[in-house]
């Protein structure tokens, strides 16, 4: 098995591996610290020592995949750039709709940037099939050049200490030995392609081709999401999963969603086929509901059951009010995709329902 990003993608064949390597000059913030944290932190599946041991090299050193520090944006009527069914990663904060393309994150991986006026980092890690929004404060963050469960471990710039990307909590790391063990906010971003987001925003801004780097974005150096191809098509990963589950297959796409009491995870193609699922997270009873709008789901804390019924695009509660799948009268909880052996890894005592 190759021992690096870099060798895997050239014995792959795949030629556009120097779009996904580089350098970057970090940009340490001055001042204290000020990172927004989540009001409880999330479970880790080991503890925070043994996750740093867990922790090897992609292949590329610190910041060799250099973040989007100074990313600019475009109407969507000049990205000429995107296919109408290349994925990215939709975001709407105060009636403004962004899009980040996949092509061009899974060469950076990480885009500090500003929501509303507020300091974000919009995240990705083409491994794992994950992304994810965090509130970062005055700090940025950079690539540290490790994977732990194959998947991003980003650090930030004002203190150096690491945070694996799915679990959004801090770590030890070389840089940092004794860092406070705390989890970042997080904030959900879309996968769903370029033509389901225009459509329901036509006037959303997209992530520019002009990052400062010079880079291919014309290929994705793992390969393709549509049509599926290189790392994407096949079952082989680069680097052994944390704990192994033979449940689904490994890079089936599941949504997964988290508690201080648990973790639970559903099959995206189940909930598609459903329209919606029942399950359970920590004990707490759970609903997922299917989007036709981006094809992505969202799930709520359903602690009384309750039931809708599913009206086209709608869901109507009990009272016959119709609701968006994204705004049923329930307590929202963060969810995301992740391929399932990514999500096993971390949280093999996850709930699953389908």
């Amino acid at each position: 098995m190759p021992t690096s990003r870099r060798a895997f993608l050239a014995a792959a064949g795949l030629t556009a591996v120097a779009g996904c390597l580089g350098n970057s000059a970090s940009k340490t913030p001055s001042g204290p610290l000020s990172l927004p944290t989540a009001a409880e932190r999330l479970p880790l599946p080991a503890s925070p020592e043994r996750l740093r041991d867990a922790a090897r090299s992609g292949g590329p050193s610190k910041d060799g995949i250099p973040s989007i520090d100074d990313p600019e944006f475009v109407a969507s009527d000049r990205a000429g750039f995107l296919a109408d069914g290349d994925p990215v990663f939709g975001v709407v904060r105060d009636g403004v709709a962004k899009a980040y393309p996949q092509k061009i994150l899974a060469q950076h991986e990480i885009v500090n940037d500003e929501l509303a006026g507020a300091p974000v980092s919009v995240t990705y890690c083409p491994l794992t099939g994950t992304v994810q929004g965090f509130e970062r404060g005055n700090t940025t963050f950079g690539v540290s050049g490790r994977l732990i469960n194959s998947n991003l471990v980003m650090y930030d710039r004002h203190t150096e200490t690491w945070w694996p990307q799915i679990l959004a909590t801090s770590i030890p790391g070389p840089w940092n030995g004794d860092p406070e063990i705390r989890s970042l906010r997080e904030f959900r971003l879309i996968w769903t392609t370029w033509t389901q987001w225009t459509d329901q925003h036509p006037d959303t801004r997209v992530l520019s081709t002009d990052t400062g780097h010079a880079k291919n974005y014309g290929r994705d150096p793992y390969g393709s999401y549509n049509p599926r191809g290189g790392y994407y098509a096949n079952d082989n990963l680069l680097f052994g999963a944390l704990n192994e589950s033979d449940r689904f297959a490994p890079k089936r796409v599941v949504m997964g969603l988290r508690t201080p009491d648990g973790a639970a995870a559903f099959p995206k193609d189940t909930l598609r086929q459903a329209g919606q699922l029942d399950g359970t997270v920590g004990g707490t009873p759970v609903l997922a509901v299917y989007d036709d709008r981006y094809d992505t789901g969202f799930a709520y804390l359903n602690p009384d059951g309750q039931s809708f019924d599913r009206d086209g695009t709608q869901f109507v509660d009990a009272t016959g009010t119709s609701h968006d799948p994204d705004a049923l009268p329930l307590t929202s909880v963060h969810t995301f995709d992740a391929m399932w052996f990514a999500w096993a890894g971390y949280y093999p005592e996850t709930d699953v329902f389908q």
